[in-house]
């Protein structure tokens, strides 16, 4: 394990610590042990359900760190986008239950590991947003996928394509999450209802998560691929460079429009 993930159980239950501070940006070395340790946990038959938690008071995770995107060419963000949708799809794809306790910013990235997940309680002072928009990127690990299925394509093209941010009972108003919680609550009720899926049998468990995920009206694996390859389309034109570039230097971005 890295110093960037704490893999810890607690009975039937798996818990995934984020610890990369100070805001648990993800980098393609966490997110190849991310699916790992996904894949690990599907082949330990004890294992019931998997809850995401964060160490830092106040990110969730603030995803990609952009100063990894600054000055690259599509090529060279390739493994970034792939390792983003290899590790969210396997996590999407976990045998069990898995459980977002979402205690602070989850941003971008850190949003959409929440999203592939079965269920998400979030904390009074959380706040989500998909802003890769503002920095000439888009959401390449789910998020335009996920998104919709949750909230529904209006509210999804409200947070992408007018990069608004939502907290944490606007959140649960329009289905982004299931339970709001107190302020340092939300690892104790994920774990309540991580121990709820640990009363089901398994292989019921196990075979009622595919079946629900079948039934997805509106949702499109095939679109995932297609997440990935605009993401690095936009690495070819000079407003993914300006994004970043203004981000990092703390000033509006001057987009270019033609």
């Amino acid at each position: 394990m890295s110093e960037a993930l704490h893999l810890t159980y607690e009975g039937r239950t798996a818990i995934l610590t984020l610890d990369n501070p100070p805001a648990n940006t993800w980098t393609p070395e966490s997110l190849g042990e991310l699916e790992q340790i996904v894949q690990e946990l599907n082949r330990n038959p004890g294992v019931i359900a998997l809850v995401i938690t964060s160490a830092s008071e106040k990110f969730f995770s603030a995803g990609a760190d952009l100063k990894r995107f600054d000055n690259l060419i599509p090529e060279e963000a390739r493994p970034f986008a792939e390792a983003f949708g290899k590790a969210f799809e396997a996590l999407s794809d976990f045998k069990g239950l898995s459980i977002a306790a979402i205690n602070g910013y989850a941003m971008g990235g850190g949003l959409e590991v929440a999203l592939a997940c079965d269920l998400r309680v979030a904390e009074e002072r959380a706040i989500m947003a998909l802003p890769e928009a503002a920095v000439g990127l888009l959401p390449c690990a789910g998020g335009t996928q996920n998104l919709t299925l949750l909230v529904g394509e209006a509210w999804a093209k409200r947070m992408i394509l007018c990069g608004e941010k939502v907290g944490a009972e606007k959140a649960l108003a329009i289905g982004l999450v299931e339970e709001v919680v107190g302020s340092g609550e939300s690892l104790d009720r994920a774990k309540a209802l991580a121990s709820n899926a640990g009363k089901q049998s398994p292989d019921a468990l196990k075979a009622c998560k595919k079946l629900v995920q079948m039934g997805r009206s509106g949702f499109s694996r095939d679109a995932l691929p297609s997440e990935r390859e605009m993401f690095l389309e936009l690495f070819n034109g000079k407003n993914q460079q300006e994004g970043v570039r203004a981000f990092l230097e703390k000033r509006k971005p001057e987009w270019t429009y033609e």
